[in-house]
């Protein structure tokens, strides 16, 4: 029982149960392992990357992002709304995100912009943009079936989720 109470007062203290606080712990263990072994190798390198991360993170992607998503908001805004309808914008965030990431990784070999990686690899710089492409065209494809089903689950129940 007193178990069962220091649980309990855990759980309101830390907001969540054991397992969410069990698992944080163990990828911020993770987290601090690679970047100590990082850190050892290539300090200098390690920080202006992490800053350049930051800068073009903060000045360049975030207003990028926030602009696509207010600009996909405002042209469905004014739309009529129906009986039983379901927030769709993730639909669109998600795939969005996977592909830009997938480009933001790879872009010298989607661009062909690197020499190195023909010979490293064994495959021509020719299939990355088709296979990029391929991927985010799946991406997005699986987004559609997925609204499609959950507007579909939202009409036979009529109901509307919050926004």
């Amino acid at each position: 029982m007193a178990r069962l109470a220091r649980l309990a007062r855990l759980t309101r203290w830390y907001g969540a149960g054991p397992m969410h606080l069990l698992v944080l712990l163990a990828s911020l263990a993770l987290t601090g392992y690679a970047v100590e072994r990082l850190v050892a190798d290539r300090p200098l390198a390690v920080a202006i990357w992490f800053v350049g991360a930051a800068v073009a993170h903060d000045l360049i992607l975030l207003p990028l992002y926030s602009l696509a998503d207010l600009s996909a908001r405002a042209v469905l805004r004014h739309r009529r709304e129906r009986a039983a309808t379901v927030e769709w914008i993730n639909h669109l965030r998600v795939p969005a995100f996977l592909s830009g990431l997938l480009l933001l990784v790879w872009f010298p070999l989607i661009l062909d912009l690197s020499e190195p990686y023909p010979g490293a690899t064994g495959l021509s710089a020719d299939v990355y943009l088709g296979r990029w492409l391929a991927i985010t065209g799946i991406l997005f494809g699986a987004a559609a079936v997925g609204l499609a089903l959950r507007l579909r689950a939202a009409r036979r129940t009529g109901r509307r989720e919050p926004r």
